[in-house]
Order: C-alpha cells, then structure tokens, then sequence
C-alpha cells in the first residue's frame, strides 16, 4: 500500500491526511527525517512558509527532503509549500527555501488574510469541471524555468499551479475543498505513474 508523508511542522497537514484517506492512500505525519524511510511521496502543506523553512532546518529535515527529491520522489507542495519548494522568491526574502524547483514565487501575491477568496479554476489535468480552489494570503508564480510545465492560470494571467518532473505545486489549498481530483492526480500520475 501507498504510503504519502505529509509534513506536520505547521499549517495544514491534517487536512491534507483527511484528503488522502478520501482517495484510500495512507498519510504518515512527519515530523523527524526518520520517518520520511519508506514513504512513497512527500506533500508540503500550506501554512506560514517561513515558520515551516525554519522549523524543517532545525529538525534537519531540508538535507534528507533534498536528497529523496532529487532521486525522484514525487513532491507536492501548497501555498506554503509552493514558497519552500521555490528556488526563490520576488521579493528576495530571507527565509530557507528547499530550492527544488526552477520557479520564482511571489508571496502573499494577492494581498493579505482579507484578499483571500475562491475561485472555481480551469485546470485541463483535472478534466473539464472546473476545480474550487481557495486562496488564502496566496502567493502566485512569478516566473518558470525552461523544463516547468504551467498547470493553472488565473483569468488575468498569474501562474497558480505548476509541475516540474516529480514536483507538483499549487498557490491554493486542494486539501480545503471537497473536490479530490488534484490528491488524486498527484497519487495516480506522479507516484504511481512514476
């Protein structure tokens, strides 16, 4: 059986175990670079990136997360963990990012806790209904590498979700929403596809 860790340093790692035991795949919290022996795929929820990059240093998690990533581990990261899989941010801010993927992000890209809202989202991966998607103190891509593939636009044109070989990201929270189908592309095209 499938085994997805969910790291539970901070933010919303719970919801993201909830939504992995509705597409029948078992979540392990992580906490210590221990427990990430024998998980199949990481999710880097969303939350404070911040607080999560620092808390993931100090629990010497970034190291061994690095390391599984680059042998192929499938990643995929939400709001936050969008931010930390960044090889770097627009504004240049002083935080530890796990440096992954070839995108700069823009924090809090949409303003503040008032600006968050929904939308229902084209994502073409998902299928032709539109996926509910909620953005709280979003950020958005501001630019991809050469092997980035744009997943999701905004009706404006910010980039909100993205894949690069075994790393998957998006600026809402999938974990949020009743809608399964972004768990389970993650599971059925990236892990067990890989």
């Amino acid at each position: 059986m499938l085994k997805v860790g969910v790291l539970a340093l901070q933010g919303a790692f719970r919801e993201h175990i909830q939504t992995l035991e509705r597409i029948g795949v078992q979540g392990q919290l992580i906490k210590l670079p221990e427990q990430l022996s024998g998980i199949d795929a990481l999710i880097i929820p969303g939350g404070e990136s911040t607080t999560i990059g620092k808390l993931a240093v100090a629990y010497g998690l970034v190291d061994p997360i690095r390391i599984l990533a680059s042998k192929g581990m499938p990643v995929l990261g939400t709001c936050a963990g969008m931010i930390l899989l960044a090889k770097g941010t627009a504004q240049g801010y002083d935080q530890p990012l796990l440096g992954l993927m070839d995108i700069v992000v823009h924090r809090n890209g949409f303003g503040r806790q008032i600006n968050s809202f929904e939308v229902d989202l084209e994502i073409p991966i998902l299928g032709e209904k539109p996926f509910r998607s909620i953005f709280i103190r979003a950020p958005y891509i501001q630019s991809v590498g050469e092997g980035v593939t744009v997943i999701a636009t905004l009706p404006e044109g910010a980039i909100v979700s993205a894949r690069e070989r075994n790393l998957l990201v998006a600026a809402f929270h999938p974990e949020l929403s009743e809608d399964t189908r972004f768990h389970a592309y993650f599971i059925e095209e990236m892990v067990r596809g890989s």
